[in-house]
């Protein structure tokens, strides 16, 4: 497998965007029951207009990469959302998951699909549940990055939002020295990662500066897997003897759930580099509180949800943003 950076002409052609749609959004059941009266899980579900989350997530990166080149992670359980989202999607486009394993399994299952094809493949992993209020500054940071990454080919770069409050629920990037001192998008080596850290340290970690983990993260297929094999080489080393669907079955009956935030990332720093990002307005949909706000800022009032349930039936943060 080449290590090396990829020739500039040929960079397009090996890059590969992975859609990560197989989570069971628990969090917030109770109320996509209420809106769609199923257990679909939100990546499935429509907050916005006509469109689910996943088909947001599909708009947003479709300028960026090829059709042929971005791939879906998905869990067979799903299957009658999923065939209705991506009707038109080839089967060889999706990667079907017989159970969800947590993040760190199927972007191992996803890379080691992908390298049956393009050994140079420069692979960047998009979760399905996320919002952006400027998808346009969203696209011209991804694009900066695609462009840097090969220049660090044995790093893996993570995509960082500026806080905007001590949130406990997000990973936290402390920063390191500049890599690439530009205005918009400076790339910075990382210092260190926390998981979901307790209030007062979150608030301790935004007075510093550091970032919100946003957990875009983009590398050289290659750097992913030697990442995932440092950190955790049981899960590794699993998947490269797992290729037919009968071995996968096997693999992920005796697998626990891994993720890969708290696995790799929080143990792997200095395999890692930052790319610091502000202008997106970057919100992870994992609560009802958080799908709230984002709807409030929209001036969006749907029949089947307010603000006021979601701080009151659901919980209260600290800080609330408006």
């Amino acid at each position: 497998m080449s290590s090396e950076p990829v020739n500039a002409a040929s960079q397009q052609e090996h890059r590969w965007a992975v859609i990560l749609a197989g989570g069971s959004g628990t969090r917030l059941q109770e109320l996509t029951r209420r809106i769609t009266g199923d257990s679909r899980p939100k990546q499935f579900c429509h907050f916005f207009g006509s469109q689910s989350l996943l088909e947001h997530t599909r708009e947003r990166i479709a300028p960026l990469f090829q059709e042929d080149r971005t791939l879906f992670v998905l869990v067979r359980a799903h299957q009658s959302y999923f065939d209705e989202e991506l009707a038109e999607v080839k089967p060889s486009r999706m990667i079907i998951q017989p159970a969800n394993c947590g993040t760190a399994a199927a972007m191992a299952l996803c890379l080691r699909t992908i390298l049956q094809y393009d050994e140079d493949a420069l692979v960047a992993f998009f979760p399905s549940d996320h919002h952006y209020l400027n998808c346009s500054a969203f696209r011209d940071c991804i694009d900066c990055a695609l462009r840097l990454v090969p220049e660090y080919p044995q790093n893996v770069l993570i995509v960082g939002a500026e806080a905007q409050y001590p949130e406990t629920e997000y990973g936290w990037i402390e920063k390191g020295r500049t890599l690439v001192d530009q205005p918009v998008h400076p790339l910075l080596r990382l210092s260190r990662f926390s998981e979901k850290p307790a209030l007062g340290r979150a608030e301790r970690l935004q007075r510093q500066g550091a970032l919100w983990n946003t957990f875009v993260t983009i590398g050289l297929a290659g750097a992913f897997l030697e990442l995932l094999d440092a950190a955790v080489p049981r899960l590794a080393r699993s998947f490269v003897k797992a290729h037919q669907s009968v071995e996968l079955e096997q693999l992920y009956n005796n697998l626990g759930s891994v993720d890969f935030s708290r696995a790799v990332l929080a143990k792997m720093p200095g395999r890692l580099v930052v790319l610091q990002e502000g202008a997106s307005g970057w919100t992870d949909l994992g609560t009802p509180r958080r799908l709230a706000e984002v709807l409030a800022r929209h001036g969006i009032r749907p029949h089947w949800f307010s603000h006021e349930e979601a701080v009151g039936s659901f919980g209260t943060r600290t800080t609330v943003v408006d």
